[in-house]
């Protein structure tokens, strides 16, 4: 699960094996967990750990250590998959599939040194 307690609970389990330079989180609210739980414990960020989500959702900026996160185009991936979508429905013997790539953005802030 990639909830806040489940990324406290990945504290525990990275201080008992040794606290790594860096963490990369599959999502924000669970990058938000570690990081609450890496505060709690007294581990300084980025000082002592550098840390970094992913979907850029807007309480990363807010957080008690800014979150550096990892930022999707959303809007152009949702315009894309609507207009695809409505192109296979009107034309579908016309339509083909396709593998579409979008280039995602690192916003950098505080959790791993940057000023954000």
């Amino acid at each position: 699960m990639m909830t806040p307690a489940a990324g406290e609970q990945a504290v525990e389990d990275l201080l008992a094996e040794g606290l790594p330079d860096g963490i990369f989180c599959a999502n924000d609210v669970l990058a938000l967990g570690v990081l609450r739980g890496l505060l709690r414990h007294g581990v300084k960020v980025p000082q002592d750990v550098a840390l970094i989500g992913y979907d850029d959702i807007e309480i990363a900026a807010a957080s008690p250590v800014a979150l550096s996160s990892v930022r999707q185009p959303t809007a152009a991936v949702s315009r894309r998959a609507g207009e695809l979508l409505l192109e296979e429905c009107d034309r579908p013997a016309e339509h083909r599939h396709q593998q579409l790539v979008f280039m995602p953005e690192l916003v950098i802030r505080e959790s791993t040194g940057g000023h954000g």
